[in-house]
């Protein structure tokens, strides 16, 4: 059992205190039944551990046959780039075969799953619609699917899970950063929405996939969740984490989010920005190669602030002052958004209501259908006490 802290979210203001949530991953004694006997992959990476040792170890140690590793985006042990290709291979540690599924295929193919009776996904997400580790979750359902093999969620707690907010996806816009037309931030755990991808028919060809779900314990929406591993890269810290969901709509514009420095998602800036007191120079480094303005001077906005402050500016919703001052430091305009925005967002309407310098009001005004229709499909699909 691990030891977490965690915050009870109130407007304005969190108060801490400690709780101890038990992971799916580590009730072990629930799901090893299912797994002896079998021939088991699992769709993992640096986040899971059972306290300091990884799932697989674990595993292994207990007698389970592993034959396949299947990896994420940022690869089986985490060090990837942002989009960079992760190839196949074979785990040094252990001589298990690692399969890509960021790399020529996304999906698991019909050869890939030969041999395999049960596949466990357990990695640690981050709550935001553009996370590509829940793309990932769906493609391993819709392959298990196809194979008529199970699939066990070994379910962990929500970072960002205690609020639903931003824009829907429209399906025009559908790419590996948003699969289906949910929200930016759409409040789940991995086990709820794998439930309702299930459930919805939002599958490929609308196959059910065998589903289970190890469900956390002591654990519901209200909750602010400390991660004990980095979920990626570049998501650093707590305060990284909940900044994601406001600061990533940045990698659709020519800002930096400071990718390349020791605080990425924790400051924003440009080299053209010069009237800004801040600076910071990106590098080339692990997780970071040749990120955006390598070796060069942005000036921008510092954010490094502690968890209990980013939720007093964020007030427990998506937060677009930051793009919006970065939009009016912008000298060349035209240039300040790229075609990934529009991804990122899964509409073509944020970018003109940002341009046309629309309020906020206006702004949530033209989510709330949309968020109130999510809203109405999530409940049902909820394992957890929710925050409202």
């Amino acid at each position: 059992m691990l030891l977490f802290l965690t915050c009870f979210i109130q407007l304005g203001q969190a108060q801490q205190y400690s709780n101890k949530i038990i992971t799916g991953a580590e009730q072990l004694d629930t799901y090893l039944p299912l797994l002896k006997g079998k021939k088991v992959a699992l769709l993992v990476n640096q986040t899971s551990v059972i306290k300091k040792t990884h799932l697989v170890d674990t595993l292994i140690a207990s007698g389970i046959d592993i034959v396949k590793i299947f990896a994420p985006e940022h690869g089986f042990r985490g060090t990837a780039d942002a989009g960079e290709k992760v190839k196949n291979g074979v785990d040094v540690k252990t001589g298990i075969t690692i399969t890509s599924m960021y790399g020529a295929n996304k999906k698991p193919s019909k050869e890939s799953m030969q041999g395999i009776e049960y596949v466990i996904f357990d990695i640690q997400d981050v709550g935001a619609r553009f996370y590509t580790y829940i793309s990932s979750l769906q493609y391993m359902m819709e392959a298990c699917a196809e194979a008529n093999v199970p699939l066990l969620v070994l379910d962990r707690p929500n970072p960002n899970g205690f609020y639903v907010d931003g824009p829907v996806l429209e399906p025009k816009y559908k790419s590996f950063v948003g699969m289906q037309s949910i929200p930016v931030v759409h409040g789940m755990t991995v086990g709820e929405y794998a439930q309702m991808l299930n459930g919805e028919g939002w599958l490929a060809n609308k196959k059910k996939c065998s589903l289970k779900v190890i469900a956390c314990k002591q654990y519901n929406h209200s909750m602010l969740y400390n991660l004990p591993i980095p979920p990626s890269p570049n998501l650093k810290s707590p305060s990284a984490v909940l900044l994601y969901p406001s600061l990533c709509l940045f990698e659709g514009t020519i800002v930096s989010v400071g990718r390349g420095t020791e605080t990425p998602f924790e400051v924003w800036g440009h080299p053209d920005f010069k009237d800004n007191g801040f600076s910071f120079k990106p590098v080339s480094k692990e997780g970071a190669k040749n990120p955006p303005f390598e070796n060069k001077t942005c000036y921008g906005a510092d954010l490094r602030l502690s968890p209990k402050d980013i939720l007093k500016i964020t007030e427990g919703k998506m937060n677009l002052s930051f793009i919006r001052n970065a939009y009016s430091l912008c000298k060349d305009k035209p240039t300040f958004f790229n075609s990934f925005f529009e991804k990122l967002a899964g509409t073509a309407t944020l970018k003109s209501q940002l341009m046309q310098n629309k309020s906020d009001a206006d702004i949530r005004k033209s989510w709330a259908a949309g968020l109130t229709k999510f809203k109405k499909i999530r409940k049902k699909y909820l394992l957890y006490p929710d925050f409202e």
